[in-house]
């Protein structure tokens, strides 16, 4: 829910300005823009970053690796706060304006350390002087400010900008509201994969062929562009005002619960007169709590209607009485923490953007006369690979499985993600087997003491642990969403955001522990080998780290299977939908189905595009 950040005009209930001068088409441009550029300007400062690090501030190929891997897990974190923020207090424009000018303002700082000699670590002349001078503290400080300020911003955007442009189309009364607001989600989504394809190969490019100082400007251009379009479409904005977050409705539960922990349980506690029910916001037949983790039932349990219960039917302390409803969502929530947590390990997989650009530097990358395809933007074949098996899946083969199946979505999605994990493994083999290979090459050919020197080898061996990434990527991730989409009610679809979100966040941090690890391990094992991710490539042993990741990947299975196993589904349109049935109707037969409307696996990879 939104702020109107821009007048103070009288609005309805439901919070939106009721004049027809605002909102509609006419706002498309500009927030699609400031959303579409946004992507373009950071993503593309991402797979080149590991070479700016290395060749400009002269960190390690591990430390760097686990810089970048830091400022992933910051900027998946950041989402959660923004969102928070924006629902609960400021609203979805002023987050997006404070967050679109935090970011500029990261980019500008980014682009000084490559215009200004005296901010980065000056030049390493080993041949002449041998001396190599350390970056000092006051360089580095300006380099994390910029990353962590372009963190807060994609914070403030990214979950805000889908919903902002949503608001602008929500009008229940226009007979034609569904088929607007589709056009606009399809020009949003299209929007988003253009500006990740050009962020991959347009910049990426550009660093490499004209420099960082002009690299960075580019990116810093499009983000000023991004700003002047937000704004100049803000006197056309519908702003809705902020209400209260979903994060301050699963915290209520667990404050009422502790509140209520020494009460007893009504003997009959299968009656629904017992247990709090919100007509005006439950979207669900269920007026008594499962006995599932039936603990928190003492978060709805009613001890004074009189008291607790005011005269409108809303409780008088949220914080002492919730909802049926609520506390189902926090009950689902915790259900699916075991299967959410083995999305962690592939993250890891998916978050691998430093090491193959290494890799590819070193490679023949001709593809056709003198052009040369920029090392960084390789990452484009694991994208192409999901947006391909997307387009199959949905249109192809979940046709041909439904016949055989008898499930609309072809296999379940406990299956896709299963094998989304598996096919994770063999790409971190496949990675392990082509290293081995060009470390191989590398040496045979007297390279071993000259790491930039070019390898015999095409960088088209990469392609196999990109393509093989990004369909375990299309599998897993997109199957987790679905997941989580399905065991929520659709007005809380942004919980599957959310929860992939903090995955991909935990994946960096645990991703930048397992390169310390093997870092600090293979050092000490002996101390007269260099380690096994070392700066020099053709020394270190960056095949044994993708073998390290390939047997997590295979535990992680392991592990998968096991919490599949034990994990029951919550069918969505028995639950959570308007339907006679109560909670004693939630047979455990119906627990262990899951039937997603079609639509649904359309909804979740849309979804994953505009979270990535």
């Amino acid at each position: 829910m939104e702020m109107n950040a821009s007048h103070s005009a009288k609005t309805p209930q439901n919070g939106i300005s009721s004049r027809s001068c605002k909102g509609g088409l006419r706002t498309m441009p500009f927030i699609i823009a400031n959303e579409a550029l946004e992507k373009i300007a950071s993503y593309g400062l991402i797979p080149n970053m590991i070479l700016y690090l290395i060749t400009v501030y002269h960190f390690s190929a591990a430390d760097a690796t686990t810089i970048l891997f830091i400022w992933g897990a910051i900027s998946n974190f950041m989402p959660i706060f923004g969102a928070f923020l924006s629902d609960s207090y400021f609203g979805r424009f002023l987050v997006i304006s404070i967050a679109t000018l935090t970011t500029l303002l990261g980019l500008v700082l980014l682009w000084l350390t490559a215009v200004i000699e005296k901010s980065r670590s000056p030049k390493c002349d080993i041949k002449e002087s041998g001396i190599c001078h350390n970056t000092k503290p006051v360089q580095m400080i300006l380099l994390f400010v910029a990353f962590v300020l372009m963190s807060i911003g994609a914070g403030g955007i990214r979950p805000c900008s889908m919903a902002f442009g949503a608001d602008q189309f929500e009008n229940p009364k226009n007979p034609n509201n569904v088929r607007i607001m589709e056009s606009f989600f399809n020009w949003y989504y299209a929007s988003l994969g253009v500006s990740l394809m050009i962020a991959l190969t347009v910049i990426v490019y550009i660093q490499n062929e004209f420099g960082w100082v002009i690299g960075f400007g580019v990116p810093v251009g499009l983000m000023l562009l991004s700003a002047v379009m937000f704004f100049i479409g803000s006197k056309l904005y519908v702003n809705v005002k902020p209400n209260k977050s979903l994060l301050t409705g699963l915290v209520q539960v667990w404050v009422a619960f502790w509140k209520k922990r020494h009460l007893p349980f009504p003997p009959d506690d299968d009656d629904s007169a017992h247990y709090y029910y919100n007509y005006y916001n439950d979207h669900s037949k269920l007026f008594v709590p499962t006995q599932k983790l039936r603990y928190l039932n003492k978060a709805c349990m009613l001890i004074n209607p009189e008291k607790e219960v005011q005269a409108d039917g809303s409780p008088s302390d949220t914080w002492s009485l919730c909802s049926v409803m609520q506390v189902q969502v926090l009950k689902s929530l915790i259900q699916l923490l075991p299967i959410w947590s083995t999305g962690i390990m592939i993250g890891v997989t998916i978050s691998q953007h430093s090491f193959p650009v290494l890799q590819a530097n070193t490679l023949n990358r001709r593809l056709a006369g003198n052009f040369k395809i920029p090392a960084g933007s390789f990452g484009i074949f694991a994208i192409l690979t999901l947006t391909i098996w997307v387009a199959l899946y949905d249109r192809v083969i979940v046709p041909l499985l439904s016949k055989y199946t008898n499930n609309p979505r072809g296999i379940r999605v406990i299956t896709r993600i299963g094998i989304g994990i598996f096919i994770s493994c063999m790409a971190t083999a496949t990675a392990a087997l082509v290293e081995r290979a060009r470390r191989a090459k590398a040496i045979h050919q007297g390279l071993e003491e000259t790491p930039n020197a070019e390898v015999d080898m095409s960088a088209l061996w990469l392609l196999p642990q990109h393509c093989l990434t990004g369909l375990g990527e299309g599998l897993n991730a997109i199957g987790q969403i679905e997941l989580y989409y399905s065991q929520f009610p659709k007005s809380m679809a942004s919980i599957s955001v959310a929860l992939f979100a903090l995955g991909m966040a935990f994946a960096n941090i645990v991703g930048s522990l397992i390169v310390n690890i093997v870092d600090v391990a293979s050092k000490s094992a002996d101390a007269t080998k260099e380690s096994w991710v070392s700066t020099n490539l053709n020394k270190g042993h960056y095949d044994y780290y993708y073998w390290v990741l390939t047997l997590l990947s295979l535990a992680n299975f392991i592990y998968f299977y096991f919490c599949s196993r034990a994990f029951k589904y919550c069918d969505h349109d028995i639950f959570w939908d308007h339907d006679n049935r109560t909670a004693d109707q939630f047979t455990e037969k119906e627990d262990v189905m899951l039937d997603i409307p079609k639509s649904t696996g359309d909804d979740s990879s849309s979804i994953y595009f505009s979270a990535a």
